[in-house]
């Protein structure tokens, strides 16, 4: 893809962070009720559903263009649930073309994916990451809010396979007492399948998951279970800011990585901006708040792009660095309307 061609100066936040990375939702409904980000008590069935609050694609890709003018090169596409926006190959085919975007990704829980996969692959879909709790049915109907099926997702696993995405990224957010008996099942599932499981630290999103620092279950400890039945060596990160630390199968069986935002937070690297899909600006998946800039839209791409800059550089947010301590944020902004 080419390069911008009269890139302005590209802005650096309070802490010397570029901005490379732009987690966009496209939708903020979702099928699924998953305890830890949309709860099915907390969230009504039909949130999410109101098509006039969400940006059209014309702005949309206004929008993308600003921010790839100020250097953002990896764009993921969130949710909600990003396959339940109508016509989303045809959003992926025009961000596609968009110069400077080199990375475009999206993040799903597949359970639609098996009527998608070969529309967004051939609109220009790059990579997949797909969230994925729980192998055994039950647990994972449960986890889901009573709405999944995983039989659903692993049709979807199988069709993007065959769509010819490689190298596909699974999450799976692992809680004490509630799924981490999975982890070792879960491994030697994708273990040579040339795909990457991460284990994520139970984070503190949100206001509505009743967050409990007990059930986080630190990576350090699910390494060193994986470690023990297949063991592993450190890979270097593929670029400055990457979260996910990242292992080999010494039996070369592939990769696996395990994202710490609790235990060992890695803010100081965080080129990530998150825009929800009404067109608001969080600096940080722990913000309280949000920018509105749909409005900036209707004046172009660089008249967006210069006012984006200026809040990019008063950015200062590192709030896993703080967790615990009273300069940090109590209230944060639910994870259905940024993505994770």
């Amino acid at each position: 893809m080419s390069a911008l061609p009269h890139l302005p100066q590209a802005p650096l936040d309070r802490l010397g962070r570029p901005l490379h990375d732009l987690r966009l939702s496209v939708i903020e409904a979702c099928n699924f009720r998953c305890g830890y980000c949309m709860p099915a008590d907390r969230v009504p069935d039909d949130y999410g559903f109101d098509q006039a609050g969400r940006l059209s694609f014309d702005e949309i890709e206004t929008l993308v263009r600003g921010f790839a003018r100020l250097g953002m090169h990896k764009l993921r596409l969130t949710g909600g649930e990003p396959l339940l926006r109508k016509n989303l190959p045809a959003l992926v085919e025009r961000l596609a073309k968009v110069p400077g975007i080199t990375d475009l990704a999206m993040t799903t829980n597949a359970s639609l994916l098996a009527r998608h996969a070969q529309a967004l692959r051939d609109a220009g879909l790059q990579r997949l990451t797909i969230s994925l709790d729980a192998l055994d049915p039950d647990l994972f109907r449960m986890l889901s809010g009573g709405r999944g099926e995983i039989d659903d997702v692993l049709a979807g696993i199988a069709a993007a396979e065959r769509a010819g995405f490689t190298g596909i990224k699974f999450n799976c957010v692992v809680q004490r007492g509630v799924n981490d008996h999975e982890v070792e099942r879960m491994a030697a599932h994708f273990r040579g399948s040339g795909h990457v499981l991460r284990f994520i630290e139970y984070m503190d999103v949100g206001t509505c998951n009743g967050w409990d620092r007990v059930r986080v279950v630190p990576s350090r400890e699910l390494h060193a279970r994986i470690d023990a039945r297949w063991p592993l060596r450190a890979l270097d990160a593929n670029y400055r800011g990457e979260v996910a630390e990242r292992h080999a199968f010494i039996d070369g069986a592939g990769e696996i990585g395990f994202i710490s935002s609790v235990t060992a937070p890695f803010c100081g690297d965080c080129q990530r901006a998150r825009v929800s899909a009404d067109g608001s600006l969080y600096t940080c998946l722990f913000s309280g708040s949000g920018q509105p800039m749909r409005s900036w839209l209707g004046d172009g791409e660089a008249a967006f792009s210069s006012r984006l800059a200026d809040l990019w550089s008063r950015r200062a947010d590192r709030y896993s660095e703080l967790r615990g301590s009273v300069r940090a944020p109590r209230k944060h902004v639910e994870m259905f309307l940024v993505g994770g």
